[in-house]
C-alpha cells in the first residue's frame, strides 16, 4: 500500500488490515505527517473489499501512541491559527477512523496517552496489555481536548469519570482503564497479539453487512432519540434481511456447517 510516509505501515493479512504507527525512537508520537497517512491508509481499507476488519497498533514494547509530536508544536501549534491548521489535519485522520464501517481493534501494549488515546477511543474494541498507561495529559500542557475527543471519552466512562481523567491528567494503569470500561479486556504482554488475531479471526468470518449494521446503529443510538436517524437503522436491517448473506446464514445453519459470507 502506497503511504505519504514510512511511519505509517499498512498491510493486509487474511482479510485484516494491520496499521502501525512506526514511530517507535518516540514512542510512537504522532507528527502532522502522520496523521494524513493514516487517513490514506483507513480509507484505502474501507474501500478494499478484502479486508474484513482493522487493527491498530504500535510499534515496539513501548507504546501504542504517546500522542502529538510535541517536538512540532512550536512550528505547528505555535499559536491558535497554526493549532486550528494542525487540527483540521488530524481531525481528518480521526474522522477517516470514526468512518470506518468495518470493525476497528486497538491493539494497546505500554503508552497510550493524549492523541494516542484520542486514536484508540475511535475503535470499536480496545484489547491493552497489562503494562499499558493510559491518561490525557491536555491539563498539564496548557491545552484543550476537543469536543468529539470527549463526547467519546465521556461515551465510553461517563461524565465524571472524564472529568477525574481531564481535569487530574493522571495515569491510569489497565486494570483500572478496563474497570472503567476504557478498554475491553487486559491481557498479558506475551498473549497480546495472539488475542487480538483470535478476535479479529472471529470478525473475519462474519457478515460484514451484519457487523456494519451493528456498528452504524450503535452510533446512531448514541446520537439520542430527536438526533437519530431512524430511517437509515430501518434500512441497514432490511440490507441484511435482503442480502445473499442471509441466505447463505439461513442454509448454514440448517445444514450445521459454518457460512461462507461474501458482504453481499
Amino acid at each position: 500500500m502506497d503511504l505519504a510516509t514510512e511511519k505509517i505501515l499498512a498491510e493486509v493479512r487474511e482479510g485484516v488490515g494491520w496499521l502501525t504507527i512506526n514511530n517507535p525512537e518516540r514512542r510512537n508520537a504522532i507528527s502532522l505527517d502522520m496523521w494524513d497517512a493514516m487517513r490514506q491508509a483507513v480509507e484505502a481499507f474501507g474501500a478494499d473489499p478484502v479486508v474484513r476488519c482493522v487493527v491498530l497498533r504500535g510499534a515496539g514494547e513501548k507504546a501504542f501512541a504517546s500522542g502529538a509530536d510535541i517536538s512540532q508544536f512550536e512550528k505547528e501549534r505555535a499559536d491558535a491559527e497554526a493549532a486550528m491548521r494542525y487540527a483540521t489535519i488530524s481531525r481528518a485522520g480521526r474522522d477517516a477512523l470514526l468512518g470506518l464501517e468495518k470493525p476497528l481493534l486497538a491493539m494497546i501494549r505500554g503508552f497510550c496517552m493524549g492523541g494516542g488515546l484520542g486514536i484508540a477511543m475511535t475503535a470499536d474494541l480496545r484489547i491493552a496489555s497489562a503494562d499499558a498507561v493510559l491518561g490525557i495529559p491536555a491539563a498539564r500542557l496548557g491545552i484543550a481536548y476537543d469536543a468529539q475527543n470527549v463526547a467519546n471519552l465521556v461515551s465510553l466512562v461517563g461524565p465524571s469519570r472524564a472529568k477525574d481523567i481531564l481535569i487530574t491528567g493522571r495515569r491510569l494503569g489497565a486494570e483500572e482503564a478496563l474497570a472503567m470500561g476504557l478498554v475491553n479486556r487486559v491481557v498479558s504482554v506475551a498473549e497480546l497479539e495472539n488475542t487480538c488475531t483470535e478476535i479479529t479471526a472471529q470478525i473475519v468470518d462474519n457478515a460484514p453487512l451484519s457487523m456494519r449494521a451493528s456498528k452504524l446503529t450503535v452510533k446512531e443510538i448514541l446520537r439520542g432519540e430527536g438526533a437519530r436517524d431512524d430511517a437509515l437503522i430501518v434500512d441497514l436491517g432490511r440490507e441484511c434481511f435482503d442480502s445473499e448473506d442471509y441466505q447463505e446464514g439461513r442454509r448454514a445453519f440448517m445444514e450445521k456447517r459454518r457460512p461462507q459470507f461474501n458482504g453481499r
